[in-house]
């Protein structure tokens, strides 16, 4: 991996961790709005609670990848700490080649989703009407941004297992 392509990345992903920031001010500002609206006028907002649906799947798939990046997802790792280093290393490879497979077919998928959606003119069935190619372009998106954190996981986990550190690279790290 090129540094430039990793400070690519790291700037698309610093973007999208801004939106989601964004985001989630957006729903708490809209959220907060319409339980005003709702007990205090008696007046609900027709739009809140799905504009707000769907910016929650934004948020969990487009926080999926950031996660991964950090390497902060849940995972039982009760038998793969007793594997040695190596053994852990392809055990990682694995499961973010199966993960980036996974990827792969929600890329597909969702995009297929979306493209149906956009021919169709599908929309939700409420008094807001929201467009469905919104929320199910987000899917392509979110598992895309996931799929190439896999990838860039499995190259830099490869390659730190082809081209172990000398005990010299650590001392002087």
């Amino acid at each position: 991996m090129t540094k430039l392509a990793m400070q690519g990345w790291d700037g698309l992903l610093a973007v999208l961790r801004w939106t989601m920031f964004v985001v989630l001010i957006f729903m708490m500002l809209t959220i907060c709005y319409d339980v005003i609206m709702r007990y205090v006028f008696v007046a609900p907002t027709s739009w809140s609670l799905e504009i707000n649906t769907f910016l929650l799947v934004y948020l969990a798939v487009v926080g999926a990848g950031e996660a991964q990046r950090h390497d902060a997802h849940i995972r039982i790792t009760f038998f793969t700490q007793r594997f040695p280093k190596s053994g852990q290393a392809l055990i990682t490879m694995l499961t973010s080649a199966l993960g980036l497979v996974f990827c792969a077919i929600m890329v597909w998928r969702g995009s297929l989703m979306a493209h149906d959606a956009w021919e169709y003119g599908e929309r939700v069935s409420s008094a807001f009407g929201t467009p469905m190619v919104y929320p199910y372009a987000l899917i392509p998106i979110g598992f895309g941004v996931l799929g190439l954190q896999f990838l860039i996981d499995i190259l830099r986990v490869g390659y730190d297992l082809f081209h172990p550190k000398s005990e010299e690279d650590i001392t002087h790290a």
